[in-house]
């Protein structure tokens, strides 16, 4: 059974420091990259019939923000350490396709569904999971107290938008038959109703007496969070360690593992730690890929993501009360700008120097992966051209007025290009983050780099923080590529602050089962020509898409990857 990455991965941010994800889920939020691989499943290393007992050492890259649940997590390392204690209802195969886990279902028309869940599935604290568990955790996240960003996976449930605003007490479309079975209503049958929505309970039993505002501040989500998965947390030193150990009430089997230690190792030890036997399984980044390779006592495990980089503009506010965009920034509204900044980009050099084979260039916001990708032979692939970047800023009226080397804006006031990148412990990243601000500098765009703290970036973005102009980033999709969540003008994930109805109602209309019914090349056609557009009018650069990266000691076993992601952590094994 999969460990679900799919909702760790679902609109979420790349913090790319051991991503992912999935967020989603997850970066961050965010992550990782990668390299050349099997395209179906790489397994274990370790050979023979799995070993009960022993301790793996689990690392990441980056000290986790301290948001221990799927509800509230916003970056890639929470999303990590959550997919070792706590798993959805619904799981995805390597087809991606949606397959029952704790729940079951049934639908008529793509509006209404009847879920069953597994009777005896234990939280770690010993209480029953129950579908009451669900409609918690529903409401939680339509409450106008909720602090997280997953409201759109139950912002289609019908009655949804009359709880969020008061309206109403209860959620309308959600019907509790018993402690087993429950009935969901969707406001409208669409394609991707199941896929978006939210699969992770919340237990009711120990988060029922707790504010909504208070929720992921408390105990349960930053220090004692408990899940339903094969293993459960014993102890947390903040931005070092989490400590779990198997829970022998697992609904799904046996478990092999005694314990998993999750280590924060900074990314200049990462050879080191592989090297000596100190970590068992970490996400690499690929800087650390060269000096892996040829350790004896590790593997690298490469396979297909779902992820990519890109440089945002913020070219708006958004309200997240009235989930609107609210003002419109006027400083990177000229489509010519930005497609000047693109061609300014040696996107190739530039993936090459800084992901070491593990990334390839791309030329949209959806991974080559997913079936609704469009060909490159649709789009401008916008190859490193300074010269036609430079024919388009003086079209534009952004010329170097005063001799002093860089170009004023087409009022004749000095243009500089603020832009800012998160920064973790790898080394590459403040060097990544200037190359790019040089290759705007070469084709005269004067440009100022600021390095965030990671843990304080993605806040900024969510808040429209105004120092934070241009900005490096990352998602990954999920198992259903509906890019809405991301994008629409509604959204609080839409970072960029895109506005754009022509490419909203392609959106919809790729949900709408009146126009696509169960077509999937139908959803696809309108997909790619969402695409056209963002493509053309580039409201995010769009640099290169990933694989992931494991690196596995030769003593672990029972691991399998996909495009899915991994396996359950129950099947993890170790050599002693």
């Amino acid at each position: 059974m999969k460990n679900n990455k799919r909702f760790w991965l679902i609109a979420m941010f790349l913090t790319l420091a051991a991503f992912l994800a999935a967020c989603s889920g997850s970066d961050g939020d965010a992550s990782k990259d990668d390299s050349s691989t099997d395209d179906s499943k790489d397994s274990a290393t370790a050979e023979g019939e799995p070993q009960k007992g022993g301790t793996m050492v689990y690392g990441i890259d980056a000290p986790p923000e301290g948001l221990f649940n799927s509800a509230f997590y916003g970056i890639a390392t929470d999303a990590e350490v959550i997919g070792l204690f706590d798993e959805a209802l619904i799981d995805y195969n390597e087809k991606l396709e949606p397959q029952p886990n704790v729940a079951s279902w049934t639908t008529e028309d793509n509006k209404v569904f009847n879920f069953k869940f597994k009777e005896g599935v234990k939280w770690h604290n010993g209480e029953e999971l129950t579908v009451n568990d669900w409609v918690f955790a529903f409401e939680t996240i339509a409450s106008p107290d909720y602090d997280g960003p997953r409201y759109s996976n139950v912002q289609t449930i019908e009655g949804a938008e009359a709880f969020r605003s008061g309206k109403a007490d209860t959620i309308s479309g959600v019907e509790v038959v018993n402690d087993h079975e429950i009935n969901i209503t969707f406001d409208e049958a669409r394609v991707n109703n199941l896929t978006n929505l939210w699969p992770y309970p919340l237990p009711e039993s120990v988060l029922g007496d707790v504010p909504v505002a208070e929720m992921s501040a408390s105990e349960w989500v930053r220090t004692t969070p408990i899940g339903i998965g094969p293993f459960k947390v014993d102890k947390i030193v903040p931005g070092e360690s989490v400590e779990l150990s198997r829970f022998d009430e697992y609904w799904n089997g046996d478990v092999n593992l005694d314990k998993i230690i999750v280590r924060v190792i900074d990314n200049s030890s990462v050879v080191g730690a592989l090297q000596n036997g100190d970590v068992d399984m970490i996400s690499l980044q690929p800087v650390s890929g060269p000096e892996v390779e040829p350790l004896e006592n590790v593997d690298i495990i490469t396979y297909p993501g779902l992820s990519y980089y890109y440089v945002g503009f913020k070219l708006g506010k958004f309200d997240n009360a009235k989930q609107t965009i609210s003002e419109e920034l006027p400083k990177y509204q000229s489509k010519e700008l930005r497609q000047a900044m693109m061609y300014a980009i040696n996107r190739q050099e530039w993936a090459d120097a800084f992901f070491f084979g593990y990334a390839k260039v791309v030329n949209k916001p959806v991974p080559t992966s997913h079936w609704n990708a469009a060909d490159d032979s649709d789009l401008n692939t916008y190859d490193y051209d300074p010269e036609k970047a430079k024919e388009l800023l003086d079209a534009a009226g952004y010329v170097d007025t005063n001799g002093d080397g860089f170009r004023e804006d087409p009022n004749g006031d000095e243009f500089v290009v603020k832009f800012s990148h998160y920064a973790t412990g790898n080394p590459t990243f403040e060097p990544r983050a200037q190359a790019i601000t040089q290759y705007w500098e070469e084709v005269g765009i004067q440009s100022e780099l600021e390095m965030v703290e990671v843990n304080l970036y993605y806040e900024m973005l969510e808040k429209d923080d105004p120092s934070m102009e241009t900005f490096f980033g990352g998602w990954s999709t999920g198992s259903d590529p509906d890019p809405s969540a991301t994008w629409k003008a509604d959204q609080l994930w839409n970072y960029t602050r895109y506005n754009n109805p022509e490419a909203d109602k392609l959106l919809d209309d790729a949900l709408n089962i009146d126009i696509v019914g169960t077509d999937q090349q139908k959803r696809a056609d309108l997909y790619i020509e969402w695409q056209k557009i963002v493509n053309e009018e580039v409201p995010m650069l769009y640099i290169a898409e990933l694989e992931e990266i494991v690196a596995l000691n030769k003593r672990v076993g029972g691991t399998e990857y996909d495009v899915s992601g991994s396996n359950s952590p129950a099947k993890w094994f170790v050599k002693e």
